[in-house]
């Protein structure tokens, strides 16, 4: 066995060109990155065998779901995938708790204790509250934990997600992005998630895919494919967001402070004052345009935020330059977007000790 969960030799016909990808992966969360029309859709009904026009090769785990070479082609019902599409879809007809069900027949005859399932489900994405509640009642949030609920009470070999926060606007996306964070820990499904966030998909994804025109651009872990000169412009329509985990760590009136990474790290920041009791993973959110580099630790400032790190790289991408530094081993990179001036006057070169700047609110905090 080559121990790969997902290995693809796909072929789709489509109008403008043909979606035509060759990829094997043993990520159990991977993201597809592509402008709209770029064929994500398209590749996700592919692998939940909605699209009868596919023709290749497709293999899940030891199973191989689609041969064209022998006739194979499993039907959506016998690969187990559940899909959550853009539109929802829910069943407008029964309430919550009647969505969550409807699964119900799939789970068992795959082996599932719906039992379990369904209590563990309604306690990630905390759907008690909305069980008994009319479909045509939700807001556009609950109506997208509910269709993710929905999804997992079936008990789904592969789970596919397209644009989970395309339709909800940012504050909104920064309240369900936690839940889709809590998929990830709690369920051990693998799971495909297009998008052109690239928030959600540094946040999730153990590697992404870059799709343009039906063909793979690129591919790698979030940040190596994201930062890319030929990605980053189209990655970047709301600026682009460093992903850094954090232990909430102490309570003040109006902030919180917290511990960078999940282990016992010295790095400390100042942050909104957090919902999450001391001890609670959060993830943060810094826009590379709010981090500011100093080479000498700064006085008299009113930005609450300075922490030690290392230049990595320098890349000039159109009219900035992209500063990447190394904080501690065991955490992300961070970007900076800078001026070429401001690198110049600076002498700012890889190796070479800064100190990031930030301040408290201009840091998300995803709880």
């Amino acid at each position: 066995m080559s121990g790969n969960i997902l290995e693809m030799r796909l072929r789709v016909p489509l109008g403008q060109f043909d979606l035509n990808v060759t990829h094997a992966s043993r990520e159990r969360v991977i993201g597809l990155f592509g402008a709209s029309g770029s064929g994500k859709t398209t590749l996700l009904e592919s692998l939940a065998g909605l699209r009868r026009t596919t023709s290749g090769y497709l293999q899940f785990r030891d199973e191989v779901w689609l041969d064209s070479d022998s006739g194979r082609n499993l039907p959506p019902e016998q690969r187990g995938v559940g899909y959550v599409p853009q539109e929802h879809l829910l069943f407008p007809h029964r309430d919550v708790r009647g969505n969550l069900l409807s699964g119900k027949g799939r789970a068992l005859r795959g082996g599932v204790d719906f039992a379990a399932a369904f209590e563990e489900v309604v306690r990630v994405l905390e759907l008690e509250p909305l069980l008994e509640r009319s479909i045509n009642d939700l807001s556009g949030g609950e109506g997208q934990r509910v269709a993710l609920g929905r999804a997992l009470c079936s008990g789904p070999r592969l789970l596919l997600l397209d644009e989970p926060l395309a339709s909800l606007d940012t504050p909104l996306r920064h309240r369900i992005l936690p839940y889709l964070i809590r998929v990830k820990e709690n369920f051990s499904v693998p799971i495909f998630i297009a998008s052109h966030n690239p928030l959600e998909l540094q946040a999730l994804c153990d590697e992404v895919m870059i799709l343009h025109e039906g063909r793979i651009l690129a591919v790698g872990s979030p940040f190596e494919v994201l930062t890319r000169p030929e990605v980053f412009s189209a990655a970047t329509e709301e600026g682009f967001e460093n992903i850094l985990p954090a232990v909430v760590g102490q309570h003040r009136a109006h902030t919180s402070s917290v511990a960078l990474g999940f282990s016992d790290s010295p790095l400390r920041l100042t942050v909104p004052r957090a919902r999450r009791p001391v001890g609670a993973r959060v993830h943060l959110g810094i826009r590379a345009h709010d981090v500011l580099l100093a080479t000498e630790p700064p006085v008299g400032l009113s930005a609450r935020n300075c922490l030690p790190a290392v230049i990595r790289s320098i890349e000039a991408v159109e009219h900035i330059h992209l500063v990447t530094a190394t904080l501690q081993d065991d955490l992300p990179p961070v970007i900076a977007e800078l001026t070429k001036d401001a690198v110049t006057e600076l002498n700012l070169v890889p190796g070479k000790a800064v100190f990031l700047v930030t301040k408290t609110h201009s840091i998300a905090l995803y709880e």
